[in-house]
């Protein structure tokens, strides 16, 4: 059986796999640090940010690195040009033959899914400032982010279905989650692109901001996260995230555990101490 389809949005004219695999990776996705705030850039605008399987583990890769990282307080993920990111593209990959069975589904566990699990699991926030297209495992990519802003033109699309495609990269443990089951099934099993205003409607996005306005939106967010208790909000995140699967007793036990674990942290102390003191608390993510 031939290579399944890209899972994603059509896109302008994409670079040749010979032109793409001379490009180096880091060309793709360009990274900076500017006080605690580690920014995470999309640049592949041609093909409206698709990933390819260098540019996932990339991002994998730079996701652990922050999460590991006491100096980094948050991430920032965002594209360039006309999209966020329009899903994976397999297009460059070498041709193989006949597929034995479990070889798509190593692919995804080695692939799709360990980039939503990178952003699942990293310890600091992440925060996605969508500033176009979103289709397939880019929208998921989005939707497993802890906060997303969007610009008004962003648009987001379960592109699966186009293709004659399961969705992957988490999209079904996601989207109900997010949405409640009957919508998630709407959107999956139609695949028209959702804009950004009514993705906010659905709960899919916190906020939308004029396009001109995405980037200084997103860094005023990244900065006060950058500035508050990192461990406490780590810790936080944990929690809210296995809520979802868990029960109450389980909920509840595993927040005074998180609780006991942040107390023992120079956050949590100055920010006792600040409120004792009647002043503003200055944490600096111990």
């Amino acid at each position: 059986m031939s290579p399944a389809p890209s899972p994603r949005a059509e896109t302008a004219t994409d670079p040749a796999p010979a032109a793409l695999a001379a490009e180096p990776v880091d060309s793709l996705i360009l990274h900076a640090t500017d006080n605690g705030v580690v920014t995470l850039t999309l640049d592949r605008p041609d093909a409206l940010n698709a990933l390819t399987p260098d540019m996932r583990e990339r991002l994998i890769d730079r996701l652990a690195a922050a999460s590991a990282d006491p100096d980094v307080r948050v991430v920032l993920l965002t594209g360039t040009g006309r999209g966020f990111c329009s899903g994976a593209d397999l297009r460059g990959a070498p041709a193989t033959g006949d597929r034995v069975a479990g070889d798509v589904a190593r692919m995804l566990r080695g692939g799709a899914q360990r980039l939503v699990a990178a952003v699942w699991d990293c310890e600091k926030p992440v925060l996605a400032a969508v500033n176009g297209t979103a289709a397939g495992l880019g929208a998921h990519l989005a939707f497993a982010c802890d906060l997303v802003l969007a610009a008004e033109s962003a648009r987001f699309i379960e592109v699966f279905v186009r293709r004659g495609l399961v969705p992957d990269g988490g999209g079904a443990y996601l989207l109900p989650r997010l949405i409640g089951p009957q919508r998630a099934k709407e959107l999956m099993f139609f695949g028209d692109a959702v804009p950004a205003a009514e993705a906010a409607r659905l709960g899919l996005v916190n906020r939308v901001v004029p396009d001109g306005e995405l980037a200084d939106a997103a860094r005023e967010w990244a900065e006060r996260l950058a500035a508050g208790p990192t461990r406490a909000l780590a810790l936080t995140k944990q929690l809210v995230n296995a809520s979802l699967d868990g029960d109450r007793a389980t909920a509840l036990a595993a927040e005074a555990a998180a609780q006991e674990i942040n107390m023992t942290t120079a956050d949590a102390q100055e920010g006792v101490a600040s409120f004792v003191a009647r002043r503003r608390p200055a944490f600096r993510g111990r």
